[in-house]
């Protein structure tokens, strides 16, 4: 099977020798689209909390666990999220559709702690199933959480949360078969560090290649180069 040959210019960055904000830079650029986790919490006076990450992934699923990475304020003190979560607590991951993204900018707003954002913007909430922290009621998926470990690394912190619930608007799903219809979600995901997303319109599929298949493409490619 043919690959690209044509050599091309590179650099290279040690991370060593750059400050924070530029390793920002080029990894938001590289790293890239990055889906949004919607994070809603519960602070101690019973108040919502919501906040975007796009430092968001699936680690895996038998236990199914995602990760996230809330920052801190200036000054060091953790962002609301972090210190609503704590060991053991509970949140929820709310997917951000097309139709959310203007809502989900706003609560990106540095408000001020204890500070509800979507009491400030409006923002409809519903109870969760099996957590006490209510879910974005418009967002098409929603992830119900318990932290399980929160990892510290220098400033980085990194949020491990397993995943006890799904709650999806049965729309997008053929409950008999557990299949989602992905493409209906319409979700978004980060572009870059600044202002920068995308949507999944443009998605296509590649079918998994068995070995004997590779073997096969493989011998006729070269084939076709004698």
């Amino acid at each position: 099977m043919s690959q690209p040959r044509t050599a091309q210019s590179r650099l290279s960055f040690d991370f060593a020798a750059l400050n924070a904000a530029e390793r920002y830079r080029l990894l938001t650029g590289v790293v890239v689209p990055r889906p949004i986790a919607w994070v809603s919490t519960l602070n101690p006076d019973g108040l919502v909390n919501l906040a975007p990450f796009s430092f968001f992934g699936l680690m895996g699923h038998d236990p199914a666990i995602v990760a996230f990475a809330p920052g801190n304020r200036a000054g060091a003190e953790p962002k609301d999220t972090a210190r609503n979560i704590g060991p053991g607590g509970e949140f929820v991951v709310n997917l951000v559709s097309l139709a959310l993204a203007e809502a989900m900018n706003l609560s990106a707003t540095d408000f001020p702690a204890g500070q509800s954002e979507p009491q400030r913007l409006g923002i409809e909430l519903a109870p969760s199933a099996l957590v006490k922290v209510p879910r974005v009621a418009l967002s098409p998926a929603s992830l119900e959480c318990r932290e399980v470990q929160t990892l510290t690394i220098g400033h980085t912190r990194i949020v491990l949360g397993e995943v006890l619930a799904l709650s999806i608007a049965a729309e997008h799903l053929d409950a008999e078969q557990k299949y989602v219809n992905t493409a209906s979600l319409d979700l978004i995901a980060r572009m870059g560090g600044h202002g920068g997303y995308a949507t999944g319109r443009d998605a296509f599929e590649l079918g998994r290649v068995s070995y004997a298949e590779f073997e096969r493409a493989d011998a006729e490619q070269r084939h076709s180069d004698d």
